[in-house]
């Protein structure tokens, strides 16, 4: 039995935030331009031949179904980062040649981060939990600066950092 590679890409994650009527919705326009498509060559004279009609329909209805996808992913990806999920899908909707949309990813907040103890909402550039009190990034024992991990030495001070950077953090209760 062959072994199945489970590992998934950001690209995968970032697609399965959009929710199902996002995809029920991207279907219309390939749907549309079939039954525009048999409406021309059953109503008589079709205006271009058949071949440039089947592409004219598959280029349309890609674009348009990229749009609907894009506004689902703005709807999901809104709430995902605590803003306002029917003002943004809105915006994204009502303003012309997909500006909405570039607004939205030019002025997005960041995603809200959890705590790996208690799963409260953090801040950027909290040092602690809020809720626990859970050290959410290494210091040095010397200075109490923010140091990254890994780091042997503390760049502020110069103060050996031994293990205190390289370990698992414990709560501080």
């Amino acid at each position: 039995m062959p072994v199945k590679n489970e590992t998934s890409t950001r690209f995968m994650d970032e697609i399965r935030i959009i929710s199902p009527w996002a995809f029920f919705f991207a279907i219309l326009p390939y749907v549309a331009a079939i039954a525009a498509i048999v409406y021309a060559t059953l109503s008589g004279k079709p205006p271009m031949p058949l071949p440039a009609m089947v592409a004219m329909g598959i280029l349309g209805g890609t674009f348009l179904a990229c749009y609907i996808l894009l506004i689902g992913y703005v709807n999901s990806d809104a709430g995902r980062r605590g803003m306002s999920r029917l003002a943004w899908t809105l915006l994204a909707i009502l303003i012309p040649n997909a500006l909405g949309i570039v607004l939205y990813f030019v002025l997005r907040k960041p995603r809200i981060a959890t705590c790996p103890q208690c799963s409260a909402p953090l801040e950027p550039g909290f040092g602690f939990c809020p809720a626990c009190r859970y050290r959410l990034n290494p210091v040095c024992p010397k200075c109490q600066r923010a140091v990254h991990a890994g780091n042997k030495f503390c760049p502020y001070c110069g103060g050996d950092l031994g293990a205190a950077a390289t370990e698992v953090l414990a709560p501080r209760i």
